[in-house]
């Protein structure tokens, strides 16, 4: 469900240099053995290791500046255009998808099953998460980051506060609510807005979704595209809601000074999980797990949250994490509200499609 993420300037640069300075001062002190081609990462524009140390940090401590001899990156910006790639034949070694496409890698084959004997800290990440990637008795990826979908609200602008889901269709907010051009995720911010459970829905109840959906429209602003133009509608006042928006939406926002509050509805967050998963064909496993042992360390994941405000999978990072990401998490708080929480579920590739062509008739709808 991720969209592009640009925030680690800072604290990247003051890593790269305490790491290349590490580099220079034990220069020639040790030879690490050089696989005969890097693993092949595709990754989340924004998450990758070549880029962001910090977030991989064993790792990059260890290869320094010849990572490139050890990992090649390549990146996506949306689990379509992933899945897309690997199915059609792109040869990545290890990958990361989020939670709703990973039965369909498990189904096409590309994927192996974890060994998670190898993987530290396994049993730091809540079995709410590690279940998630576990499909015919056996894991298949490693969660890694999470994140919910909330109501960003400028506080300063509505004429009173929403208080869930159901209230983006409330009149006092038409023209200023904004909705992600996302078939999947609307769906099922509608269903719950109607008291339906958006992953178990009868074909009566797909159509109810989706004419509540078209009597959304004289609500709406806009359908907004990536994280930048959710950032930028609230930020102008045109938006006084956006609907699933994400941490770092609202931790810009606050950086800049708004007046804008990052609201759970009574219904419930929904709720995504990512993590890493194996070709099948990887014939590098052993730094394929140090590598994903270097993801999962509770530093690196601390890293990550403190700069993007997403959820640290191995709650061991928890420790580590910045108070105001902590409270905004609900750390303190989260095997509560966990059982309000929906995460996103598996869908077969024709459910996919029956949500793609039921979202394509509500935007063509007068």
């Amino acid at each position: 469900m991720k969209i592009y993420r640009f925030r680690a300037l800072v604290l990247l640069t003051v890593f790269v240099t305490t790491l290349f300075a590490g580099c220079s001062a034990g220069a020639g002190t040790q030879e690490i053995d050089k696989p005969e081609k890097p693993l092949v990462l595709l990754e989340w524009t924004g998450y990758e290791v070549t880029e962001y140390p910090q977030f991989f940090v064993p790792f990059s401590e260890k290869y320094g500046d010849s990572i490139n001899e050890f990992v090649n990156v390549s990146v996506f910006g949306d689990d379509a255009e992933a899945f897309a790639k690997v199915q059609s034949g792109f040869k990545a070694d290890i990958i990361h998808p989020c939670s709703s496409w990973w039965g369909l890698y498990v189904d096409a084959g590309l994927v192996q099953p974890l060994d998670v004997s190898r993987i530290a800290g396994w049993e730091d990440i809540p079995t709410a998460f590690r279940e998630q990637g576990k499909f015919n008795g056996q894991y298949y990826f490693l969660p890694w980051d999470w994140y919910y979908e909330a109501l960003l609200v400028r506080t300063d602008l509505v004429p009173a506060m929403p208080t869930s889901w159901a209230d983006l269709w409330d009149p006092m907010y038409a023209g200023h609510v904004s909705l992600w051009d996302n078939g999947e995720v609307s769906f099922a911010t509608t269903a719950l807005a109607l008291g339906i459970d958006p992953f178990n829905t009868t074909p009566q109840e797909d159509e109810l979704i989706k004419q509540k959906l078209i009597e959304l429209k004289p609500n709406l602003l806009t359908y907004w595209l990536d994280y930048t133009q959710a950032i930028e509608l609230s930020a102008s006042g045109d938006a006084w809601i956006v609907a699933n928006a994400w941490q770092d939406t609202w931790s810009v926002l606050v950086d800049e000074g708004y007046d804008v509050t990052y609201l759970e509805p009574e219904e419930g967050y929904l709720a995504g999980m990512c993590g890493y998963g194996i070709s099948p064909n990887n014939n590098n496993l052993d730094l394929t797990y140090e590598f994903l042992n270097a993801a999962n360390d509770p530093h690196s994941m601390a890293n990550f949250t403190n700069e993007y405000w997403y959820g640290a999978a191995n709650f061991a990072a928890n420790e580590f994490i910045d108070e105001g990401a902590a409270e905004l998490l609900r750390l303190d708080d989260f095997d509560n509200v966990l059982k309000n929480t929906r995460f996103y579920q598996p869908l077969t590739a024709e459910r996919r499609d029956l949500l793609s062509d039921l979202w394509n008739e509500v935007k063509a709808a007068p």
